[in-house]
This record gives structure tokens, sequence and C-alpha cells, in this order.
């Protein structure tokens, strides 16, 4: 934005950022022949392993969507399924090791490219930008 350009209103600028940020998650992806869906269920697999529901609630995707997803990234070697040990109609779905591997490089990728797209902030504006972010994402 130069001087005389005025200035984005909120939500130009939070729909401009996320289409940097989708980009910076779709450039890593491609590196490794994955999609942005298939780099968000890698990272909500990263810390934990879940259910097909609570996976699709964090990807927005319904039951159908979420098994061709899980089976793709099966089929990769990168997520295994196995039975709930509390449910026997549930499936529980986690990262292999070749996952965990992947998963850990796109995450250094990822935070390579988004790093770089605050780098012109101060550290102090990068603080508040990230306090900002959570108030929005906590509602």
């Amino acid at each position: 934005m130069t001087a005389d350009e005025p200035p984005l209103s909120t939500v130009d600028a939070l729909v401009q950022l996320s289409f940097l940020v989708q980009r910076a998650l779709a450039e890593a992806g491609a590196e490794h022949g994955l999609s942005v869906v298939q780099i968000r269920l890698l990272g909500v697999l990263r810390d934990r392993t879940a259910g097909m529901l609570e996976i699709g609630g964090h990807l927005g995707l319904d039951k159908s969507s979420m098994t061709g997803l899980v089976s793709r990234a099966e089929k990769r070697g990168l997520v295994r399924r196995s039975p709930s040990p509390h449910d026997g109609r549930a499936v529980l779905v986690s990262l292999t090791d070749e996952g965990r591997r992947l998963t850990e490089q796109g995450a250094e990728q990822i935070g390579r490219r988004v790093a770089a797209l605050t780098a012109g902030l101060t550290e102090a504006q990068r603080t508040e930008l990230t306090r900002l972010a959570g108030a929005v994402i906590n509602g």
C-alpha cells in the first residue's frame, strides 16, 4: 500500500492475509505433492490421534470427504487407521513415522514462509499481530 492509497478495511485485510497464508501452505505442500487440505490433516494429527468426526470438525469436511482424504493419506503411508477402544464403530487416525517426518518438515517450511510475511514488522508488531489473531480465533 502506498501513502495515497486508502487503508484496507478489516474484512479486506483479513481476507488478503488469509490468501497470503493459504499460498504459503499451498507452496509448502506442493513441494511434497500435498494439497492444502492434506497439509491441514497432517497438522490436526501433529500432536494427537483423533477420530474421523473430530478431524472432520477441524477441517469442515463431511464424512464422505473425510473418508476419501484419509484413504489417500493412508495409501501414501502418512496416516494409519485403528479401531477406537471405546467405540467399536469409530475409527481413530494417527500419523505414521513417515507422516510425522513430513509433518515436521512441512511445519518448518510453513514457519519460514509465514515468518517471511511478517519480516517487515517490528517484534512488538509481531507480538500484537499474534495477540489479535489469537483473539479473533478464540472468539
